[in-house]
């Protein structure tokens, strides 16, 4: 009799368990469900590849978070209390619970961009009223708790035919593929840079795709490389419809000076000194130096993006800023200009660097002998068009011209160029660090060369321009540069001549942002307020935010006059003092964070 009672029980808990996991598999469709609304803030593939890791990924991801739920919260209850109508309400509240929470994280990623933790909880809270409207976060709730109950039940009066049926191997093994397969996919679409599957690295709550690039550059194994980070962005895309600009423009231009905007890759704001860039430390001098400058990021393209649309480089991840250039870019043409645009050729297709550059003419150099070899080449490129526009029968229409000169990314020097001699670095640095600050000294003074053969065919009615797209960090770890946030990284020299001005040194801060508004009121004599087309920070007066945002949606940095908070899309941050030394112990304000989030995603709320 009690041998009886024993397999009875045994029998009960197999048929608690086995309705466990059929109930946790159910739940897990209804996750797939909820998590739609991550892809109507991130976009959908563009290809067939994409879709089908997204499909392969999503059946695990969602599963496993279902199980893992069941396995926590469940399972233990099944096996000290194995009563089916206390088990099936507890299963209920706590899938109701878990389906509410991740609801309220879609939430939180549509509105911010991170997932939920416990400083994205802090943040939610203190913006609650904007985050919940209407009587939604009543109704759902109740809808969802009804749902798991009557599944709850219904799974439960079935279970036994279920069981006949035997699908549970088949569906165990399905999904167990699905796991699989999404991480081998992922490792080679992080290997060979295919961003229609890794754009979707961070869109699910605990996510951690398995990657290639640690293991093969630790074994010496390059995959496949491009122009440095400038084709190596996610692209993301919204359900927000896009408002850029605001409003019409209203611009009346007075007089067309011409504009030559110089942007040098890895141009750091304190590596300029008579020594290094004598022809550069004299010209600042004569003319406008901003030196609290800052690029709004520390890679080509957040650094760029922020130059050329005055917007945080976090909208560089929405795929409708791939099909639209710069409000900068349209003025110019609209006023007549003609836009030349100088830099090293890129080797594929990008929408992003497309759309940046869309309406100029491109004179590409070769890239083949190296980033100083290409600059020669640009310069050449530049003189030559140049020459062309001061020929008596060129036309009379005033120019554009964008030059981007990259050799300083890559410590690089032309072939018998005599340089510099070698100086103990001013802050400390390891071993092999201090070859590389020297030899980025050569590559600097190489570049100052090339400054002052461009300037010197330049008259002085010419609008001058210059900056660093982004600042350098002395380190071969590509992905510690990427994610190196610090002042070296991302703070830059800015000098402007303007014809008759007079030499000033501005002490306040200015960001990249500000260079856009300046020259539409200034230049193009646009009316509207600088906030219809740019993040609103002119360069001629102090800008009223007290931060400064800088880098991408993936990991970001917010600069304050005392602080400076590095985040990540998933809600972790550190907060460093201002020269970026130490770090501190504190938490951060979530007001001040909120007026950066909505910044980010103003374009969209119109």
């Amino acid at each position: 009799m009690s041998e009886r009672k024993e397999q009875m029980s045994r029998d009960k808990v197999s048929r608690l368990i086995n309705w466990g996991h059929w109930f946790a598999f159910f739940n897990g469709l209804l996750a797939m469900i909820v998590g739609a609304r991550y892809l109507s803030s991130l976009g959908y593939p563009e290809t067939v590849l994409g879709w089908g890791y997204l499909v392969v990924n999503t059946l695990s991801q969602f599963s496993f978070l279902a199980f893992i739920v069941y396995l926590v919260f469940l399972f233990p209850v099944t096996l000290l209390l194995p009563y089916s109508k206390i088990l099936r309400g507890l299963a209920a509240i706590v899938a109701s619970l878990s389906l509410c929470i991740l609801l309220y994280d879609t939430v939180i990623y549509d509105d911010y961009g991170i997932h939920l933790s416990p400083f994205a909880f802090d943040l939610a809270w203190a913006d609650l009223n904007a985050l919940l409207h209407g009587t939604s976060y009543i109704v759902t709730p109740i809808g969802i708790v009804i749902i798991e109950l009557t599944a709850a039940n219904f799974i439960w009066k079935r279970i036994e035919k279920i069981q006949k049926k035997q699908f549970g191997h088949k569906v165990v093994l399905f999904i167990g593929l699905c796991f699989v397969s999404s991480h081998l996919t992922h490792i080679w679409a992080d290997a060979a840079d295919i961003t229609d599957i890794t754009r979707f690295d961070d869109a699910y709550p605990l996510s951690y795709p398995a990657t290639a690039r640690s293991f093969m550059e630790s074994h010496g194994i390059e995959g496949t490389k491009d122009l440095d980070p400038l084709l190596s962005d996610k692209v993301t895309s919204g359900s927000a419809k896009l408002t850029y600009p605001i409003a019409a423009l209203q611009c009346s231009i007075a007089s067309q000076s011409n504009i030559l905007l110089i942007s040098i890759d890895s141009l750091r704001a304190d590596m300029i000194d008579d020594k290094t860039m004598p022809f550069l430390t004299r010209y600042q001098k004569q003319n406008q130096e901003f030196s609290q400058h800052y690029s709004g990021g520390n890679q080509f393209r957040t650094g760029m993006f922020s130059l050329l649309y005055g917007l945080q480089s976090s909208y560089s991840d929405r795929q409708e800023f791939h099909n639209k250039r710069p409000v900068m870019t349209d003025e110019l043409l609209k006023s007549g200009y003609q836009l030349g645009l100088f830099m090293p050729e890129v080797t594929r297709q990008n929408a992003l660097i497309n759309s940046m550059f869309d309406g100029f003419e491109l004179n590409a150099s070769s890239r083949l002998d190296g980033g100083a070899a290409a600059d020669l080449a640009t310069v050449a490129n530049l003189t030559s068009w140049l020459q062309s526009k001061a020929l008596p029968s060129a036309q009379t229409a005033p120019w554009f011209a964008l030059v981007n000169l990259t050799a300083p990314k890559e410590y690089d020097t032309p072939i018998g160029f005599l340089g510099i001699e070698t100086v103990k670095p001013p802050f400390e640095l390891k071993a092999a660090e201090k070859v590389l600050f020297n030899q980025y000294r050569q590559s600097l003074n190489f570049i100052d060369k090339q400054l002052q053969q461009i300037l010197t065919q330049v008259d002085n009615d010419t609008i001058v321009l210059i900056t660093g797209t982004h600042g350098q960090i002395f380190n071969t770890n590509s992905d510690a540069v990427k994610r190196d946030l610090s002042p070296a990284s991302v703070k830059v020299p800015l000098i402007i001549h303007q014809p008759n001005s007079p030499a000033a040194k501005v002490k306040y801060r200015t960001s990249h942002y500000g260079i856009v508004p300046t020259l539409m009121t200034q230049v193009l004599g646009c009316e509207n307020p600088m906030a219809d087309y740019s993040a609103g920070r002119g360069l001629l007066e102090p800008s009223k935010e007290s931060w400064i945002y800088i880098g991408d949606s993936q990991i970001f940095a917010i600069y304050q006059k005392n602080e400076i908070t590095v985040l990540d899309r998933h809600g972790k941050y550190r907060i460093y003092n201002s020269q970026f030394t130490k770090r501190l112990d504190k938490k951060m304000s979530a007001p001040e964070l909120i007026q950066v989030m909505r910044e980010g995603r103003r374009l969209y709320n119109q």
